[in-house]
């Protein structure tokens, strides 16, 4: 048999290896941390568990699509729980929008904040539609690995105005400054900015309104652990608690792979669902390729990195749905001051994440589990000590929960830690702290992404959310299916 060697079990090098060994490639998957999932990590604290992230299950056919591979079932393993409504979208006066895929409530929600709008709305699911056919279902999973592949995408792109950004088009569907919120916020979940983010992710509209929004009973963590639990029945090995130190080269091949506790394997090819600059500036320390490379991504435009502050509270709050956006008093400004101008701002929107509200196996009887995330500037951009800023930003945020909704919150708190862009470098090798890799520009995407297979290293290959299609769980699994498939040519 051959031997496939992935580095770091996220999504993506789970649904790969899950693809691999499916198809009879002997494949073993090595992570630094003691659990898997890399983003999509988890902590039990006072019977509570928090997911690290992320908590928005959208398309799931392209998960279950993992376990047909085998004729087996997701259900064996992971119980996915629709979500309703998707979110509840909240401003600074007290307004809110429900925001689902019940068309006729959502049509009554869109006469009530934005009268007059409805039919711009039915334009602009027209152009999701539109985007999604081209840019998902035909393009999500293939790779692009010559320029070539896209000039042939080009004319879809042009067509669809691929160069104005998601907010720019919403704009001119509808004129509700809440409803183009509303409709342009999506972005922001893979770690891009609404007002320059390609037009192009309008997709994600269709993608939800088609597939729903889901959970998985138990938490995300639940999910990840479900897909390890399939790759360990159909005889794939995991090394947990092992970072991968080096991809050794000869010429232009992968050749091994060492880690810190000094284990080290050969290999026929080798996957990396780290850090995309992790990969190659550390990883591949040793080849040029690596240090060439590094370079090059240096000049890159990275995402932002997020401050999460995970909270458990006395008590029930059935008026909290499951997912919560509550927007500052600014949206435009409040972007810049995060993706352009690097500062922290004074104010800022909250996504408010909630998950005992659809599942109480997430909290003990008679208490909550929240967390509450906030997009910040990454290290390259915000250079501040988070040790000292960090708790007064938690503060303020649990301030800003308590004047929304929560009036006694400080005095219901059980437990609570934050998360910081510090960590996403430490826990996770995270470029300067970002939290969602490459900024999913127009100029970074599809083949001005990281590669699928490496241009120098035939037998390198990469997967989630620093290549094509990008971040979110159907971007990195479709990067899986894109990589895979070049993988099982080359080894089957």
């Amino acid at each position: 048999m051959k031997r496939a060697c992935i580095i770091g079990a996220g999504f993506g090098g789970l649904a790969l290896a899950i693809r691999l060994q499916s198809a009879g490639i002997a494949t073993t998957i090595v992570e630094a941390r003691d659990k898997l999932g890399g983003r999509a990590y988890m902590w039990e604290r006072e019977g509570h568990t928090f997911d690290a992230g992320p908590t928005v299950i959208t398309d799931p056919a392209c998960l279950r699509e993992l376990w047909a591979l085998t004729g087996q079932d997701i259900a064996q393993d992971v119980d996915l729980m629709p979500v309703m409504p998707f979110y509840r979208l909240q401003w600074t006066d007290g307004s809110h929008f429900d925001y689902s895929n019940d068309e006729a409530h959502l049509r009554a929600e869109i006469n009530r904040v934005a009268p007059g709008d409805l039919p711009g709305y039915l334009d602009f699911l027209d152009f999701a539609a539109q985007v999604y056919e081209e840019g998902y279902v035909k393009l999500g999973h293939v790779p692009f690995l010559d320029f070539g592949s896209m000039i042939k995408a080009a004319p879809a792109l042009m067509k669809h105005q691929a160069w104005r950004s998601v907010y720019s088009r919403v704009a001119g569907f509808v004129k509700s400054e809440k409803l183009r919120q509303a409709l342009s916020f999506h972005t922001l979940l893979v770690g891009g900015n609404p007002m320059a983010t390609s037009s192009i992710y309008a997709l994600i509209h269709k993608l939800e309104k088609d597939g729903g929004v889901w959970w998985a009973r138990g938490g995300t963590n639940r999910l990840v652990a479900g897909m390890g639990a399939l790759f360990q029945r159909l005889g794939g090995e995991i090394r947990l608690g092992d970072p991968a130190l080096r991809i050794h080269t000869v010429g232009n091949r992968a050749t091994e792979v060492e880690t810190k506790s000094g284990w080290r394997e050969r290999f026929d090819a080798v996957a990396s669902n780290g850090d995309l600059m992790h990969t190659y500036r550390d990883l591949l320390a040793d080849s040029p390729r690596g240090a060439s490379y590094a370079a090059k991504l240096a000049r890159k435009s990275w995402s932002p990195s997020l401050f999460v502050v995970h909270f458990a509270l006395e008590g029930k709050f059935p008026q909290i749905p499951h997912h919560m956006i509550l927007f500052g008093p600014r949206y435009k400004g409040l972007l810049e001051d995060i993706y352009d101008h690097g500062v922290l701002p004074r104010d800022f929107s909250i996504y408010l994440h909630h998950p005992s509200a659809s599942d109480p196996s997430m909290a003990p009887e008679g208490k909550s589990t929240f967390y509450a995330l906030v997009p910040v500037a990454h290290r390259g951009k915000l250079a501040v000590d988070w040790n000292e800023v960090g708790p007064l930003l938690e503060k303020r945020i649990l301030d800003e929960v308590a004047l929304r909704l929560i009036p006694d919150i400080h005095d219901r708190i059980v437990t609570k830690f934050s998360y910081m862009p510090t960590d996403f470098e430490t826990d996770l090798s995270a470029y300067m702290g970002s939290a969602f890799s490459l900024e999913p520009l127009l100029t970074q995407s599809a083949w001005f992404r990281g590669h699928n297979r490496d241009d120098v290293i035939p037998n390198l290959y990469l997967v989630g959310a620093g290549t094509h299609p990008g971040a979110g769980i159907p971007g990195v699994v479709g990067s899986a299916k894109a990589t895979a498939g070049l993988m099982i040519e080359q080894l089957a």
